[in-house]
């Protein structure tokens, strides 16, 4: 019993080791491969620019209000990760945070920006807000990075050159949602969708995915935002009464999509509709560019380091941020150089791609710059799964079944 214990044994500590150098070949920032400047007393400061559109946020569960340091905690810790591999090659990175106000006018901010030096722009702004820098930003020779804007108009009839984009687009989620349904085979689904903006984009994404994979949406049903207080004394027992009685006459389904990007009465959905059935969207189960529970690929180690620099998980903007911070990283990095010319060669590169944490590297689609990436799909508790599904095929990349495919984009760069 003794020699097949320490066999046991050996045999686990072996696979725990290898598991650990998996890790960490994805985690670490790339290894110089050219000669170091510091040997010669130089020191280059890369400067990069986070400009987010901030207020307050309200959400109908206070565990679900976004932290104030969203996003921009993300690319701090992309920073220091950029910093410890450039500290070899004489380079400096450094971000400049600005906040304006959602839907300010954000184009003297990004004139100040630009006047302290920032070449590379991480914008956390609406879509208007982002249109109004961007061709600014293309004849100053600064490269803009979103990774909070989720508008497929931005990949699509508004795309710009000199733009990317790390954070996915509502029909990348969509996607990823409508797939995982499919394959638990619950195809019949009704669509509850709010009065905002945001909430018809993500409808719109919704019912584009079901024709897609087929999906049905046998009905359809909009709730109306009257205003009313979202956290009263009263509110939970309304809401008990309410949903039930709004959901009462829907057709018999498999599933209940909610498009509620504002925030006005998806929370309230789940367990409270007239008959049982899971929920999935904007509640319930929820496709996202991140999760804060994800331990799979790496993501132990980034999630660790994260929350021992800020003091909690990491969400999806945080992710966004981060990506975007370490792709220009990397490209200083590879090139031992922090001329933007030659960087953002590197990153339009063929064969340029980033690890980040999702199981395999993340490309560029060339046709508007997109990042090819995984969809998680979570609850409040735990990843539930990751999509590209199993059997959903491409002739060029899995992840190309996630959202606008080359034949289908309408982006056609100036």
């Amino acid at each position: 019993m003794v020699p097949n214990t320490l066999a046991v044994f050996i045999g686990l500590f072996i696979a725990s080791v290898n598991a650990c150098l998996v890790s960490a070949q994805e985690a670490a920032p790339a290894s110089p491969t050219a000669p170091t400047a510091q040997d010669e007393g130089q020191q280059t400061e890369v400067r990069i620019g986070y400009l987010r559109a901030y207020a307050p946020q309200l959400a109908l569960s206070v565990l679900d209000v976004p932290p104030r340091d969203e996003g921009v905690a993300g690319a701090n810790v992309a920073i220091g990760d950029n910093n410890t591999t450039g500290r070899f090659l004489g380079q400096t990175f450094r971000l400049d945070v600005t906040e304006v106000k959602p839907e300010a006018d954000v184009v003297p901010a990004f004139h100040e920006m630009a006047a302290r030096g920032d070449r590379y722009l991480l914008a956390d702004l609406s879509a208007r807000q982002l249109l109004s820098i961007a061709d600014i930003a293309r004849d100053n020779g600064i490269l803009i990075f979103n990774v909070g804007a989720t508008d497929d108009v931005l990949r699509e009839e508004e795309c710009r050159r000199n733009v990317f984009h790390t954070a996915p687009t509502r029909t990348m989620l969509a996607d990823g949602l409508a797939q995982y349904l499919v394959w638990k085979q619950w195809r019949r689904w009704v669509l509850i969708y709010g009065s905002h903006e945001g909430d018809q984009l993500f409808a719109d994404a919704l019912r584009r995915a079901a024709t897609r994979f087929g999906g049905e949406i046998v009905a359809e049903k909009l709730f109306e935002d009257t205003g009313t207080a979202r956290r009263t004394d009263s509110g939970v027992a309304q809401i008990q009464r309410q949903m039930p009685v709004f959901t009462q006459d829907l057709a018999d389904h498999d599933v209940v999509l909610v498009a509620d990007e504002s925030e006005v009465f998806g929370t309230y959905v789940p367990f409270r509709t007239w008959i049982p059935r899971p929920v999935a969207g904007t509640a319930g189960l929820i496709p996202s560019a991140w999760h804060p529970a994800s331990e799979q690929w790496g993501g132990t180690q980034i999630q660790n380091r994260f929350a021992k620099a800020t003091g909690r998980r990491m969400l999806s903007t945080d992710m966004a941020a981060w990506t975007a911070v370490r792709i220009i990283g990397d490209a200083a990095t590879r090139t031992s150089s922090a001329d933007p010319a030659k960087i953002e060669a590197f990153i339009r590169a063929d064969d340029f791609s980033i690890a980040a944490f999702k199981g395999q590297k993340l490309t560029f689609r060339k046709w508007n710059w997109q990042l090819r990436q995984p969809i998680f799909l979570g609850d409040g508790r735990s990843v539930v799964s990751t999509s590209p599904q199993e059997g959903f095929l491409h002739q060029v990349s899995e992840l190309d079944t996630l959202g606008v495919d080359e034949p289908e984009t309408r982006c056609v760069f100036e």
